[in-house]
């Protein structure tokens, strides 16, 4: 009579780990692959896109005997983007000279003279002169502020101290500009006065704090900045802990 084995058609404890260990192993190996091409696809994606949306842009404005798709089978992408930096680096040879110089200022006079479009000319006119100027005063420092509530701590770009009215208005003590962004969108945030007693300022870079607010806070700072801004943060608990002594 044969001898019926119930253990039949039942992996082993061995076939079972070999099988697990060979799914682990093609697990580990698509992260691999994913986080190698990831950054590289989505750099990619980003460049093309703001390529053809300056081809885009430029195109209408060039004649059609002259653009190269024209006498070819096949569109060349970037063609708009080199005409686009020709033509303002072209606008600014122009405008460094007398002439140039005399045409803005008529056109700037043109544009101040109309109620809607001046303070929006005017406005953007001041943000890229910060951006782009050498001595302009954009986002060169990064601090730590107590919001949304103390023990909470959050981080602020720093700009200008304001001057004029403002600093008039503002209570009594040395101000400063902060921006406080939001994540995972940083273009939208919090802007106002602060002490500049009250901001910590840390040792870390603009973009190492933008790539922090970005991955909130998956992509810390290498160690040596965090430690500098776990410290920076337990001094500044410490001072405001500290008990105000006064003069009698």
């Amino acid at each position: 009579m044969t001898e019926i084995n119930p253990n039949a058609g039942v992996p082993s404890a061995e076939a079972a780990a070999t099988y697990t260990s060979a799914a682990g192993r093609i697990r580990n190996y698509f992260l691999t692959g994913l986080v190698v091409a990831g950054p590289v696809l989505v750099t990619a994606w980003l460049t093309w896109s703001f390529i053809t949306w300056v081809d885009n842009l430029v195109r209408p404005f060039i004649p059609p005997m002259y653009r190269p798709e024209t006498y070819l089978p096949w569109p060349i992408p970037g063609t708009g983007l080199v005409i686009a930096f020709i033509a303002l680096t072209l606008l600014g040879f122009l405008t460094a000279n007398l002439v140039g110089r005399t045409m803005v200022g008529w056109g700037e006079s043109l544009l101040s003279r109309m109620p809607i479009v001046r303070p929006v000319y005017k406005t953007m006119k001041q943000i890229f002169e910060t951006l782009f100027s050498k001595t302009g005063s954009s986002f060169r420092q990064v601090g730590l502020v107590e919001f949304p509530a103390p023990g909470m701590w959050s981080l602020v770009f720093l700009s200008q101290p304001p001057s004029g009215d403002l600093a008039e208005s503002l209570p009594e003590g040395e101000h400063v500009s902060a921006f406080m962004p939001c994540t995972p969108n940083p273009t939208t945030g919090f802007f106002f006065y602060v002490l500049r007693k009250d901001v910590t300022v840390l040792d870390i870079t603009v973009e190492s704090a933008m790539t922090l607010l970005i991955s909130a806070g998956m992509v810390q700072p290498d160690n040596d900045a965090q430690k500098k801004l776990a410290s920076l943060a337990a001094t500044a608990r410490a001072a405001q802990a500290a008990p105000t002594i006064t003069a009698k």
